[in-house]
């Protein structure tokens, strides 16, 4: 007797699921989440565990738990995907096994990324399958031709059907298999529609059964919401290994890889690439490429600096502030936090006495970088006072440090490898936080200036 199809509610963001429909999602909280969905219950037994093997088949005899003295620890098998700074962002090389979620806008550049990817390591005499449910071959091939030679390892297939691409894994065996996207592909055991909540996570758990049990690396390429996650149910971040985002304004030619979650290595991590016509190029010193095109002499600007994971970044911070025209004044922020600048403003109105009340700001981070660090604080604190004083801060001054509600200019992480990075690319005067001056060892060469408070770093006009 055929199994009985129903329906279901699923909420489109965290992958809740109900048998009524709820204006607001018990599980997060969302509103207007919930979208109904067909379900056909699946036979007892035939969900296959991860400690299964490909067909899902074990015995209870064979499973049994272990203690830590029984378990073997070997080094990580990671592969070299010859781009450093993917490699960067993967924690050091591409590991075996593993299931990475690549994100990020229409046409930023995942596929080509991936490509690239795929084209470096069949080089090296590893056996990748590519599967688009996207591209026909022939699209796949006219892209592929911008990028270079590609050897006989990659191959390529224009397939949707879950059940298909599993019997080719098992079949063929390769190393890496590339899936763009998991939106079109389907699981024939689920009736609703691809891209569908159920879908993208039925299919994805699939993927990391086959992951795990054949030892295959797999990379999945995800589309976002306009809110900048994947589409789909959160919960498919938290079953992947790695979660990767390209970001960055398409129409730009640079693009910045950020890796949200990592479980082989640090995450917040970020790798910087310029797109250019033969494909992505790796930006070696993102520092140097954050501030070219920097003015001279020019009021509301500044160069500070953030720690994304364990590198340095100079970058510059731009302020206007201007007379408004209205009775109501605006404020806009660009590439940080709009709350986090309003904050900092009231400060400046209350502890350093500027009065903006009638005044519009914007707060721009050049070079379409996204941060929230609090080191930002300072810099974007003294260019918004350059700008309203309309008086230009020196092009070698660097400044970074935490600011409190009191006006008081707190201590940040890794202030020396911050400073480092400043002399390198020729800076000369520091503002850090007055905590640190003192403790820094290698500072031949450059005028440290230690600020305690607005007050003290109003000094510099």
């Amino acid at each position: 007797m055929p199994a009985k199809i129903k329906t279901a509610f699923f909420c489109q963001n965290c992958g809740y699921e109900s048998s009524k429909w709820m204006g607001q999602c018990p599980s997060c909280h969302e509103w207007n989440t919930m979208v109904e969905e067909m379900v056909k219950p699946e036979p007892k037994n035939k969900r296959a565990s991860l400690g299964s093997g490909i067909s899902g088949t074990t015995s209870s005899a064979a499973i049994s738990p272990k203690a830590l003295s029984e378990i073997e620890l070997g080094q990580e098998d990671r592969s070299d995907t010859h781009i450093g700074e993917l490699n960067r962002v993967l924690g050091g090389g591409l590991v075996r096994g593993s299931l990475t979620l690549v994100g990020g806008d229409p046409g930023i550049g995942k596929s080509t990324l991936l490509l690239q990817v795929a084209r470096n390591m069949s080089d090296d005499g590893h056996s990748i399958l590519y599967i688009s449910g996207e591209e026909s071959l022939r699209q796949i091939k006219l892209r592929a031709n911008r990028i270079g030679e590609f050897t006989d390892n990659l191959k390529f297939l224009c397939e949707t059907n879950l059940s298909t691409i599993e019997s080719v894994i098992t079949k063929d065996k390769p190393e890496i298999v590339i899936i763009d996207s998991i939106q079109t592909m389907f699981n024939e055991d689920v009736t609703s529609a691809p891209g569908s909540v159920s879908q993208v996570r039925e299919t994805t758990a699939v993927l990391l059964r086959i992951a795990k049990s054949m030892n295959v690396s797999i990379f999945i390429v995800g589309h976002v919401t306009k809110e900048g996650t994947v589409a789909g149910p959160r919960v498919l971040e938290h079953m992947v290994d790695t979660v990767l985002y390209f970001e960055g304004d398409r129409h730009a030619s640079y693009r910045i890889l950020r890796g949200v979650k990592n479980r082989f290595g640090s995450t917040n991590e970020i790798g910087v690439f310029e797109m250019r016509e033969d494909g992505l190029a790796e930006v070696q010193n993102p520092s140097e490429f954050m501030l070219d095109g920097r003015p001279e002499d020019a009021s509301g600007s500044i160069v500070t600096c953030s720690i994304e994971g364990t590198r340095p970044i100079l970058l510059e911070i731009q302020a206007l502030v201007c007379r408004t025209s209205f009775g109501f004044p605006r404020r806009q922020a660009n590439g940080t936090d709009y709350n986090r600048v309003n904050l900092l403003m009231a400060v400046l109105e209350k502890r350093v006495g500027l009065q903006m009340a009638d005044c519009d700001a914007y707060v721009n981070l050049a070079g379409g970088m996204k941060l929230q660090e609090p080191a930002l604080d300072l810099g974007i604190c003294l260019a918004v006072i350059s700008s309203f004083k309309n008086k230009p801060i020196d092009s070698s001054v660097v400044a970074f440090g935490e600011v409190g509600l009191s006006g008081e200019v707190r201590s940040v992480s890794m202030t020396e490898q911050r400073v480092m990075e400043a002399k390198k690319l020729g800076f000369k005067t520091i503002i850090l936080p007055k905590a640190y001056e003192s403790k820094l060892k290698d500072t031949k060469g450059l005028d440290i200036i230690g600020v305690s408070s607005l007050q003290d770093a109003m000094r510099i006009f």
